[in-house]
């Protein structure tokens, strides 16, 4: 069974579609990129596989995963920093869907806490205030969080975008660790060389599907090529979608 079915997906904001007839299968345990220009509606295709988006046509199938199999990292500007929580309580944010919004959390819980931020090598910050980090620093918190999730399917939204080489070499080396686990990671990104190097599985998204199977295939000048001429010919005054999908006069 496949751990990700996608049948004929539209996915878009106010009837407007941004994403559209998107067909294919993700098999469990697989190393999937998702790429393509500035406006392809990569985070609006990951937004609808966590269940943010309902689509507006299709169907997407998560092969009998419910919402705690899931993890989503969203991109860090997404993030309200501003908001006074630390890095401690933050990263226990991940425990949620096992313990409530309002669960205590006991001795294993916090222990859980404790290794989820020395994996992501940041012992010591647990008292820090989110808003006073780095962007590398706030990004291992993210992958913390997602660690303590111990989720099925793990989408990740730019996870390496504005980081320090560092940094990224640690956290790529999280992701290769889930892989290598069994657990089932889409990961949106725009790095070309890290796909090729690292992510088996590519998508070519430019609104709608270009291409789609093993990186070394579809990674081709011709495919982004493609990719950015379909996104710069997007209509985006097209009429809009029906509840069924299905355009409408304006």
């Amino acid at each position: 069974m496949a751990a990700l079915h996608l049948h004929n997906v539209t996915l878009g904001y106010d009837r407007h579609p941004a994403v559209h007839h998107l067909n294919g299968e993700v098999a469990p345990g697989a190393l999937v990129a998702v790429i393509g220009p500035n406006g392809a509606g990569k985070s609006t295709l990951l937004r609808g596989i966590v269940g943010i988006l309902r689509p507006l046509d299709g169907s997407i199938h998560l092969g009998g995963l419910d919402s705690r199999d899931i993890a989503y990292l969203p991109q860090s500007a997404e993030i309200d920093r501003s908001f006074p929580i630390s890095v401690f309580d933050f990263v226990g944010t991940g425990l949620w869907r096992g313990t409530g919004l309002f669960g205590g959390i006991g001795k294993a819980a916090r222990d859980k806490i404790l290794r989820a931020i020395a994996a992501v090598g940041l012992s010591g910050f647990e008292n820090r205030p989110i808003g006073t980090l780095s962007g590398g620093q706030m990004q291992r918190v993210l992958f913390a969080r997602v660690l303590l999730q111990d989720a099925r399917l793990i989408v990740l939204d730019e996870p390496f975008n504005a980081i320090d080489s560092k940094t990224t070499a640690d956290l790529l080396a999280l992701v290769k660790l889930w892989h290598g686990e069994g657990r089932t990671v889409f990961a949106a990104l725009h790095d070309m060389e890290m796909v090729r190097n690292h992510f088996t599985e590519t998508l070519v998204l430019a609104r709608g599907p270009v291409a789609w199977g093993p990186t070394a295939e579809v990674l081709t000048p011709d495919n982004l090529m493609v990719a950015m001429r379909m996104c710069e010919a997007f209509d985006d005054s097209a009429a809009a979608c029906g509840e069924d999908g299905r355009s409408q006069a304006a």
